[in-house]
């Protein structure tokens, strides 16, 4: 137990952090005069009572965290911080006569950091637009992780960070270091999400969107996450530059924000565009969205400029696991939907904002899968699997492999889960797949048309237990299972 309080003393640190944030909300609802400012002061006092008081419990035990550390540090930060940010959510809902249950706001808040989507809410344009933005900016936050932030902002009050980027950091390598410090390489990777977000904002608003549209759909697109003010999504708008805006950004913040930060840097772009997974995860997206908008032409369904329009942003959206939704997609040739389901564990890349089994793993599978058919036929060839220029160390496909089966188990066993309590298997099997790749809606009576409030609170349960899953990669939540991670 001793050797969990260098963890817990950083965590108290992080929910200080955490705490702050509601400020935003606080700010919004006093300049707004939507009539709630008054309870996110209590808020974030508890919020920042309970981590000032285990920060200052534990303030002596000072060490640099090793792996095992970042690997629980990270664990208790998802799990942990959704309580603080259900928090807000509560006591809103309360206010406006509109009760929420611990469940609810749990879900809520989890759907939020992990940039799901997902959304128990109804009735959204008419929430006081301070709740709608502490909803939104919980995606933004999480979109890059909080700990990548925090990694920026330890080492200033004597924490070390590098374990916890490598907790946190996304995809099967995680060792490369952008610059000579974890510190910088956060603080550079935040500042490009930062250009990227304020950028977002612009366009929308330029688009059409008022200032606080703008900002609120800005951190949903940025981070992948899919949160809405409004009861119909980004159908709300019926704008097709303002989709087009969208999909320009839902691919920007699907490749890895690592290249772009790298490009910047160095001032050059060719290293870029020569890099396997991001023309991989382009390739897919914008190939999907035009053979979707096809079928929907060939099936009659649309004319062609509304073919493409519709398929196009609706595939990127669900494939990039946003998940923002202009028309209710169910009612397509059943190819469509299911086809960008599955398209939602593999279209985004590493270092990203999305979630899923991401791209470079499923190139690494690919390669591994050549590779051992070939060897069928030459059994003595040696053929390293490689990607772009670089050797694919077998570590890292050992790795690659042990994440596969594991994911392909979350997903079986939480879908039969659900199926135990009768829920129909379409929307089972699609609310746990769309959890996991922390997408955001799917089939059924979870699809775009409605939302996650037709469950019971178990069925609620297992579909938070899912997206915390799904952001943590599965593993690094696996790993605190097993008897040998937690002898010293």
């Amino acid at each position: 137990m001793v050797d969990m309080f260098p963890v817990l003393r950083v965590l108290g640190i992080l929910i200080m952090i955490f705490a702050l944030t509601m400020g935003l909300p606080l700010s919004v609802s006093w300049f707004m005069g939507d009539g709630v400012w008054h309870v996110y002061p209590v808020a974030m006092a508890a919020t920042m009572a309970f981590g000032c008081g285990l920060w200052w419990k534990l303030r002596l035990f000072r060490r640099e965290l090793q792996p095992r550390h970042g690997v629980m540090l990270v664990t208790l930060v998802w799990v942990l911080l959704p309580l603080f940010a259900a928090l807000p959510l509560m006591l809103v809902a309360h206010e406006i006569s509109r009760p929420m249950s611990f469940t609810h706001a749990y879900f809520e808040a989890v759907s939020g950091l992990t940039t799901t989507g997902s959304t128990v809410l109804s009735g959204l344009d008419t929430l006081p637009v301070s709740m709608n933005i502490w909803r939104t900016f919980l995606q933004w936050v999480g979109g890059m992780g909080i700990l990548i932030l925090a990694v920026a902002v330890l080492p200033l009050l004597g924490v070390g960070g590098s374990q916890l980027f490598r907790a946190e950091a996304a995809g099967p390598v995680k060792d490369a270091k952008l610059t000579p410090r974890m510190t910088e390489t956060a603080k550079g990777l935040w500042g490009v999400y930062a250009l990227f977000s304020l950028a977002c904002a612009l366009a929308y608003w330029m688009g059409g969107m008022d200032p606080v549209n703008a900002v609120m759909y800005m951190f949903s697109t940025v981070s992948l996450g899919g949160l809405s003010p409004h009861d119909t999504s980004f159908g709300f708008y019926q704008s097709p530059l303002l989709e087009a805006i969208a999909i320009g950004f839902m691919l920007i913040a699907s490749c890895n924000f690592a290249l772009y930060f790298v490009a910047i840097r160095k001032g050059h772009w060719q290293g870029f565009w020569r890099d396997p997974e991001l023309r991989a995860t382009l390739f897919t997206l914008i190939g999907g969205g035009l053979l979707v908008a096809g079928l929907l032409w060939v099936k009659g369904v649309y004319a062609p400029l509304d073919a493409l329009r519709y398929g196009m942003f609706n595939l990127v959206s669900i494939a990039t696991t946003t998940g923002y939704a202009t028309v209710d997609y169910l009612g397509w040739p059943v190819f469509a939907p299911v086809f960008m389901l599955l398209l939602s564990g593999v279209a985004t890349s590493a270092g990203s904002t999305g979630c899923g089994i991401k791209m470079v793993r499923m190139l690494i599978l690919l390669k591994q899968a050549r590779r051992e058919m070939n060897r069928l036929v030459h059994p003595r060839a040696v053929q390293p699997v490689r990607l772009g220029d670089a050797v694919v160390d077998n570590r890292v496909i050992f790795s690659v492999l042990a994440f596969m089966l594991v994911y392909g188990a979350t997903i079986i066993g939480l879908s039969m889960v659900l199926l135990l309590t009768d829920l129909d298997p379409v929307t089972a099997f699609s609310a746990i797949i769309a959890s996991v790749n922390c997408m955001g809606p799917g089939l059924g009576s979870v699809g775009p048309a409605s939302n996650y409030a037709v469950l019971t609170d178990f069925q609620v349960w297992v579909c938070t237990l899912a997206m915390l899953l799904g952001r943590l990669e599965i593993l690094s939540f696996m790993a605190l299972l097993t008897p040998a991670f937690w002898r010293r």
